[in-house]
């Protein structure tokens, strides 16, 4: 215990810089401790359904001729079929989207927003989670039933009160569904993001009803819970005899396309995707360098002050002080010190929450769960461990009679050793972070071979046809507005696929991006260049005209040789029939976004009537002309919330996550630099003390200001450029295999790795000069007075 109090009376002792420690330290640990915590969360995705090792995905596998291709989403018999003729299925489930983040109505007119999907009544056999009321099975085998998670419940007034309560989808008019019970919220980290689970029986009244179909239509998420002991590959065979009892298999055969289905397991649906890989590899390793970076600073500035507390150590051994005594009372300082690091952390941590739960995308209740919790205290013992054992040894070493004699034995290369890690992970940050800052200017700012700098638009859907022309036809006549169109499908989304075939051939050839329908001016509007033939023939009640790709005519010489080119070709569309006939070709544009880009070509369909999303092309786009846009639609249509989207605002908001990890790491750049900086400050001023006799006779033999600070920045600067070299070759590495995500990388030469070092080179040798300045402008005769 006097130990103890001894250490806690000798925090704010000079000489031992332990404010620099813990504040170091605590910072480090911070952002550190968050990082792990996030990269646990993304690998505990849906562990906590039980008997989540039984649960899996069923997967569609299409395979033609020059392509194979694996899709989340079945027909919706797969699911019910597999428990039907696989013995091995315990239980089976689906679901199908209705609305995400969708605007539904309470009888009184309040707005709410949820995620809505069509389930059937076996869901949370396969995904349970406590039923606060209501039962799953009756309300879910009742038509326009639903049941809804807790937060919807609490927002419509109370769990207990809820039942019986009805809500109206906003983009469905006039549907309304009954309130049956309540279940507890979905955890974040689950890869289901519903809160409202509608019965599938209801289907109907919202889409056309292909809950059984057993080919196409392939909307549906299926799962399925497998008996114990039971393998995917052991059923294989029984879901192929599944498949030949009920789908025409030598059609498809005959079409070029086999159909299959593969399980994933529920347990790596999210880890195992190549996105959360690539963020598990470089979040570990910025937690990593930013927690190795503090403990090396920490031990840096321990070390540091060696040679005053080199008299403390010989008279500890004196009184009879083994080197375990030493290391137990080093060990115990490291564990007061860490203990103050961590409570700065935990108030950095709550003080930043809002800040790092949006860089994050989770509250820090899911981060830091009990599990997580472990995993970081686990951690903290390494640290604890790492920072007071080194230490520790070097302290025991201490020649009892040389302390006694003015013990100036210095640790440069230890010391040196330290910064020079620090300045390699500094490096390191800094130049990752200036490839993630480029890379992310080049997705937002990137020509995807449309305009879309004056572009806005709105979703119609729920409004009726008349409405719809009536709203294109007022919206047009407003000064701001230059042109105005419509489309099933914006360019950013991800398009419903069809398949290709030609006349007199039962192949089916490929996959296409199908935008369905668009209308008058739609191609000149988002400034589309025509290629080959001409645009749509307008105002045309039936067109038989379907406009293609160039990656369309490209992909198609493949299965046949038109030599006088694709226009006036007739070609068959699944779903759409024929024989429409291609009346032009328009340039490939970007289908998605960088990183998530949809590669199929594509094909539009004309048709007069509005289709579900309002197009607005201004002279300028300003606040007030959008303003006046939405105030118009309000107008008419007073009864539903329509928004009006700048097209480029929400482009760039599709790249949020590269967004949060640029700043994740320009925050991790900063708090490496400060650390890094921290503990070159005590380098500097341990150094300035050991030379401070040099530099006076130095000073006295005529050397200069500059040849004093000359003698400081040289040491540093043959560690610094090395370690920054280091750094930059290892942050190319890793950012090299970052960029693998996008389609379309941005070019980083060289000279940006260059930069990189120069500038971090020019703050640490600026901190080194001012910190030592005081030593060259020192009179000398007061330091050999002192000596």
């Amino acid at each position: 215990m006097i130990n103890q109090i001894i250490i806690i009376r000798s925090l704010f002792k000079k000489g031992r810089n332990n404010i620099f420690k813990i504040i170091s330290l605590g910072v480090g640990l911070a952002m550190g401790l968050v990082l792990i915590a996030k990269v646990y969360m993304d690998q505990s995705y849906d562990d906590f359904f039980p008997d989540g090792n039984r649960i899996y995905q069923i997967q569609s596998t299409i395979s033609r001729e020059d392509d194979d291709k694996e899709y989340p989403q079945v027909s919706g018999a797969i699911a019910p079929g597999m428990k039907e003729e696989v013995p091995e299925v315990e239980v089976a489930t689906r679901y199908t989207w209705l609305g995400v983040d969708a605007v539904f109505l309470t009888p009184e007119k309040n707005k709410y927003r949820g995620n809505l999907v069509l389930a059937d009544p076996f869901l949370f056999d396969v995904f349970p989670r406590p039923i606060l009321s209501g039962d799953v099975k009756d309300v879910l085998a009742r038509p326009m039933y639903a049941m809804v998670s807790r937060k919807i419940a609490e927002k419509l007034g109370d769990v207990s009160t809820v039942v019986g309560k009805t809500i109206e989808m906003d983009n469905f008019p006039g549907k309304t569904i009954t309130i049956g019970g309540v279940f507890e919220d979905i955890p974040e980290n689950s890869h289901l993001k519903y809160n409202v689970v509608v019965s599938m029986i209801s289907i109907s009244q919202f889409y056309w009803d292909g809950s059984m179909n057993w080919v196409g239509n392939d909307r549906y998420m299926g799962y399925v819970k497998l008996l114990s002991g039971v393998t995917p590959e052991k059923i294989a065979p029984a879901i192929r005899r599944m498949q030949e009892k009920n789908q025409p298999m030598e059609e498809l055969k005959k079409a070029g396309v086999d159909l299959g289905y593969a399980l994933k397991p529920l347990l790596v649906l999210h880890k195992g995707t190549p996105e959360v890989k690539r963020m598990f590899m470089l979040l570990s390793l910025l937690a990593f360098a930013l927690i190795f970076t503090a403990v090396m600073n920490y031990i840096l500035i321990v070390i540091s002050s060696l040679v005053n507390r080199a008299k403390e150590m010989a008279v500890n051994k004196c009184y009879g002080a083994s080197d375990a005594h030493i290391y137990r009372k080093m060990l115990m300082e490291t564990g007061i010190d860490l203990i103050l690091s961590l409570l700065l952390a935990v108030l950095l941590i709550f003080t930043f929450q809002t800040l790092i739960e949006d860089l994050l995308s989770a509250t820090l209740g899911v981060l830091f769960s009990w599990n997580a919790c472990l995993l970081l205290l686990g951690v903290c013992v390494i640290v604890f461990f790492a920072s007071g054992l080194l230490p520790g040894y070097l302290y025991a070493r201490v020649p009892i009679a040389s302390a006694f004699r003015n013990y100036n034995e210095n640790r440069r290369f230890w010391k040196l050793a330290l910064l020079f890690v620090q300045f390699v992970a500094t490096g390191f940050l800094v130049a990752l972070l200036m490839v993630i800052a480029r890379q992310y200017d080049y997705m937002v700012t990137d020509d995807p071979g449309y305009t879309y700098e004056n572009l806005a638009y709105s979703h119609l859907s729920g409004v009726d046809e008349d409405l719809r022309q009536k709203v294109i036809e007022e919206v047009g006549r407003l000064p701001e507005v230059a042109a105005v169109s419509y489309c099933s499908q914006i360019p950013f989304g991800w398009p419903s696929g069809n398949n290709i075939s030609l006349p007199n051939d039962d192949r089916e050839l490929f996959n296409i991006a199908d935008f369905y329908s668009v209308g008058n001016g739609y191609l000149d509007l988002m400034e589309i260049p025509v290629i080959e033939g001409n645009s749509f023939m307008e105002d045309v009640t039936n067109s038989r005209e379907v406009m293609v790709s160039r990656k369309f005519v490209e992909k198609i010489k493949m299965f046949v040789d038109w030599p006088d080119g694709a226009v006036g070709k007739d070609i068959y569309i699944s779903e759409h029939g024929g024989p429409f006939t291609i009346c032009g070709v328009y340039e490939d544009f970007r289908v998605g976004v960088i990183g998530r880009e949809d590669t199929r070509a594509s094909i539009m369909f004309y048709s007069n009537k509005p289709s579900r999303t309002l197009m607005v092309k201004y002279h300028q786009l300003t606040a007030e002309a959008n303003q006046k846009v939405s105030d118009l639609l309000t107008k008419l249509i007073p009864n539903k919330e329509i928004l009006v989207y700048a097209y480029s605002t929400e482009l760039v908001d599709l790249y949020t996550s590269s967004r949060k990890f640029r700043d994740s790491v320009l925050l991790g750049g900063i708090v490496a630099l400060i650390i890094a900086l921290i503990g070159l400050v005590g380098y500097t001023n341990d150094e300035i003390n050991r030379r401070r006799r040099e530099t006076a006779i130095r000073k006295v033999n005529g050397a200069t200001i500059l040849d004093i600070l000359r003698l400081f920045l040289l040491d540093i600067f043959r560690i610094a450029l090395p370690a920054l070299i280091v750094g930059c070759c290892v942050a190319g590495y890793v950012s090299m295999k970052w960029q693998e995500q996008f389609s379309e990388k941005a070019t980083v030469s060289l000279v940006l790795y260059i930069l990189c070092v120069i500038a971090v080179l020019s703050v640490i040798l600026s901190v080194v000069s001012l910190n030592s300045y005081r030593a060259a402008i020192a009179n000398p005769a007061e330091t050999v007075k002192g000596e």
